[in-house]
């Protein structure tokens, strides 16, 4: 059977049982439809490589579409404009300290990078696997004013960035910088941002095959990272 005829599997209520393989699917990516988003279940899509993204309309809806993007420290590009935000120094940088009304702002905003889909049950869900220690928050505040920040899932070696925010300029991309410097510094060898944006591509992100992808995930994921007491910083490794 083709890749662009396989139909997205159909997952049962509970147990989370198992996620087909992504290589199996064509390039748009959806996998699979249904199921909830408990953490067991979340957990074992990150870890096969697919994640949830679904409107209020519909049932979960599960992907891992081909290329996938990822962020590294060796890639990353910081403008000179940037560079000098950053060396002003004129924000204090926070982990963990509010993921909840962290993704309550990504939630504000208005496309996929923004987080229209950040529904009540997806913040309920979200903010579960943080209390588990499985899901993160870095925040940007000025004074006490939070102005960026960005969340998202780890699993192990595996950082699947989320979605992020800013309320003051440059401070969204001040969070992701933070944020893939600080996480690589603690083990973290695998950062995630899903698809390719005009807003990612100008900070160096870059795609990979989804089959490469899913193979770095088996390793990643494999490692243990502890990141409950990271203290984020700016400085390049």
């Amino acid at each position: 059977m083709s890749k662009h005829a396989v139909p997205p599997l159909l997952l049962s209520a509970r147990p989370p049982g198992r996620f087909p393989d992504p290589d199996d699917y064509d390039a748009e990516g959806l996998v699979a439809f249904g199921g909830d988003l408990e953490p067991e279940r979340l957990l074992l899509a990150y870890r096969s490589g697919i994640f949830p993204w679904y409107s209020e309309e519909t049932v979960p809806l599960w992907w891992s579409p081909d290329p996938r993007a990822l962020l590294d420290p060796e890639r990353l590009r910081v403008a000179r404009s940037l560079q000098k935000t950053i060396r002003r120094g004129r924000f204090t940088l926070t982990w963990n300290s509010c993921f909840e009304r962290v993704m309550t702002e990504c939630g504000r905003g208005r496309d996929r990078q923004h987080g229209t889909w950040i529904l009540p049950e997806m913040l309920a869900a979200y903010t579960r696997l943080h209390e588990l220690g499985h899901a993160h928050s870095l925040e940007v505040w000025q004074g006490e004013r939070l102005v960026g920040g960005v969340y998202g899932v780890q699993v192990g070696g595996l950082f699947a960035a989320e979605s992020m925010f800013h309320r003051a300029t440059d401070m969204s991309k001040v969070a992701l910088i933070a944020l893939v410097r600080s996480l690589f510094a603690a083990g973290v060898e695998l950062f995630d941002v899903q698809f390719v944006t005009e807003h990612l591509a100008s900070l160096g992100a870059y795609t990979i095959p989804r089959r490469e992808y899913c193979r770095r995930v088996a390793v990643a994921a494999a490692r243990r990272v502890d990141l409950a007491g990271l203290v984020p910083t700016l400085a390049a490794g």
